[in-house]
This record gives C-alpha cells, structure tokens and sequence, in this order.
C-alpha cells in the first residue's frame, strides 16, 4: 500500500515490503533538482562513503548480499570514470536496501535508514523534518491500527456477558467448585471456538506453541465480528435447552454462512475496523 508524506512542499511516496518502510529517493532527490532526480540520485550512489554506507547495511540486514561485487564496487568508488545506478548495484550485489520500481510510482526507494542518509546528503534540514513527518505518519498509524483492534475486540466482549449468563443461568448446577464453573465456561468457549475456527483452544496451543495469548487475538475482523454474533445466538440456543451437540452443528453453519458473506461481498462496515 502506497502512502505519501509532504516535506517542505515535496510529496514523498512511501510503501511496505516485508513489513519494512521504504521511501522514494527520487521523490527526496527532487527537493535539490526538480528537473533530474534520477541524476542526484546517481551522484549519491557513486562516492565511496555511500558505497561503504550501503555495504554495511546490507551485511548487517541481507545474508544474501555479494561480498566479492561489493568489493568490486569500493575499490572503484571515488574515481572520476566510476558510475553507479541503482539498478546495477541491486542486480550485481543482491541488494535489498535499494529497490528500482516502474510504473506510476517508479523510481529509486530505498530502507529508511538508507532514506534518512540519502536526505542527510542531499540536506540536513530536510532529513530532519523527512523524519519528523514520517514518524509523525508512524505514530497516526499505530493509533489507527490500536483503535482498530480495541473495537474488533470489542466487538466479542459486547455479547460475553449474554453468553456467560446465560451458560450460568442454564448449564451450571448448584453447589459447584470455581474449578468445575470454569471448565464449564471453557468447554463452551470452545464450542464457538470449533465452530467458527475448527479447534479448541488448546489445539491452537499445541500448533502455535510459541505465540503468546490465544487463537482469538490473532483473529481477523470478520472472524471476530462472526464470533460476536454466534456467543449471541449460542446464549439463545442455551436458553432453549438445545443439547451441545446439535448447538454445535447449528452454530459451524452459521459460521460458513456468514463468513462467505463477510469475505465475499467486501463489506464496507467491516473494512473500517481494519
């Protein structure tokens, strides 16, 4: 997903890859010459300090990255009839810190940290209102995706007071133990679990044994907006007296229903949530 930044009235395109930041260094590079970005970008990329700067990213970030061109490429550096395009230094080094993009948002992008030293030459008043604004866009989307998950989780705390009472009202005894209440609570729990996601939760546990919390906190939105509405049908279901198993069957159908809907059709009041 592309988005833009504006800094010191020059709009700078940035984009996600391997959930890493990327910023357009030709959208930087237009900031000193409007008329040929491509050529400033070039001249960065040909002097030695930013060869030995690139160089050490990579071997910092990218296992991959071809030593023995790099070094090619440093010993050259500096001289007057050495020339580097991007494009070359990704193809010959396996680089990763460096992208070539065509189309409508082509040009040169670069890792931020690179983007940041990038901006740095170019100016270092612009690289600190660069960092300024794209921080500022980081804290905007931290707060977004913070909201996002506080209402989707909301979503399932909405119905699990009617789902816990009406479990306590219609399927615990009297003169119980906590212990024996709350497998009670879990067992049903589990219910909607194997319903919508197909296991319990400590089948999610045994495939997933290395992640923190539960199957519900790496859900999707549709998942929990479906997972809201069957604790509100299963509440219901438990006051009529139907039996487990038959709640079970009922509720798995409702779930393939409404998923298909939730997936299928876009809907716009869920995509808000994301």
């Amino acid at each position: 997903m592309k988005r833009k930044i504006n800094v010191k009235n020059t709009e700078i395109v940035l984009f996600q890859k391997n959930k890493l930041d990327y910023i357009s260094l030709t959208d930087i590079a237009r900031y000193k010459n409007a008329e040929s970005p491509a050529d400033v970008v070039k001249n960065w990329t040909r002097t030695k300090s930013t060869i030995e700067f690139l160089g050490l990213w990579e071997r910092l970030n990218n296992p991959n990255f071809k030593l023995v061109e790099f070094d090619g490429f440093k010993n050259e550096a500096g001289s007057n009839a050495f020339v580097l395009s991007p494009q070359k230094w990704i193809e010959k080094t396996g680089a990763i810190g460096i992208i070539s993009k065509s189309g409508r948002y082509g040009g040169t992008y670069a890792h931020k940290d690179i983007a940041f030293e990038f901006a740095s030459w170019i100016s270092a008043e612009f690289k600190l209102y660069l960092i300024k604004e794209f921080q500022r866009l980081k804290e905007e989307e931290s707060e977004r995706k913070s909201l996002g998950w506080d209402l989707r989780r909301n979503l399932v705390r909405i119905n699990y007071q009617i789902h816990t009472d009406a479990i306590k009202e219609k399927l615990i005894p009297p003169k119980i133990s906590k212990n024996q209440e709350n497998m009670i609570y879990a067992n049903e729990a589990d219910v909607l679990n194997v319903a919508l996601f197909g296991m319990t939760t400590k089948d999610w546990r045994d495939r997933n044994s290395g992640k923190e919390g539960n199957i519900r906190d790496y859900s999707s939105v549709e998942q929990l907006v479906c997972l809201s509405n069957l604790e509100s049908m299963n509440a219901l279901f438990i006051k009529q007296g139907i039996i487990q198993k038959q709640r079970l069957q009922t509720l798995n159908e409702i779930a393939i229903d409404q998923m298909k809907t939730l997936l299928g059709h876009g809907n716009s009041s869920v995509k808000r949530l994301k």
